[in-house]
């Protein structure tokens, strides 16, 4: 699958697989929180050029496959996506409306990998973590 980018004086594919947690990796990303941080992702990845091919949101976690272009760091781009919507969800979900200053949602730090040619393979990786993660939760129920 070839999908060479490109800007004005650059060709490029660059994906990567991206990862982070809540802080203390409580289960946080439930419900209208979960459906409004993966637009809001969306609407940040593009002010910065790059593209979510894939992403889900885990109670615990977000799984992120990201096209960022050549001209950004991974660094920059995933401290923006966690940033700004780390303040969203405080002016949206805690009523923090200004002054937000000090508080964390996301834990410090990421995981990150480069695609390559093996995109499917991570894409149907990202998509089975939903499936084990409701696997594992109906086993806690019978413990």
């Amino acid at each position: 699958m070839e999908e060479v980018q490109s800007l004005k004086h650059t060709a490029w594919e660059c994906k990567y697989h991206v990862v982070w947690i809540p802080k203390c990796r409580k289960k946080l990303l439930y419900g209208q929180l979960r459906k409004s941080v993966g637009e809001v992702l969306r609407g940040l990845a593009q002010q910065k050029e790059s593209l979510i091919l894939e992403g889900h949101l885990m109670a615990d976690h977000v799984h992120v496959l990201i096209s960022i272009p050549p001209k950004y760091f991974v660094a920059q781009v995933v401290g923006f996506l966690k940033g700004k919507s780390a303040i969203h969800i405080a002016r949206t979900f805690m009523n923090r409306k200004k002054n937000f200053m000090g508080e964390n949602f996301w834990a410090r730090g990421y995981y990150v990998s480069t695609v390559g040619k093996d995109e499917k393979v991570v894409q149907a990786y990202i998509r089975r973590q939903q499936e084990e993660d409701r696997r594992v939760d109906q086993l806690k129920l019978f413990e």
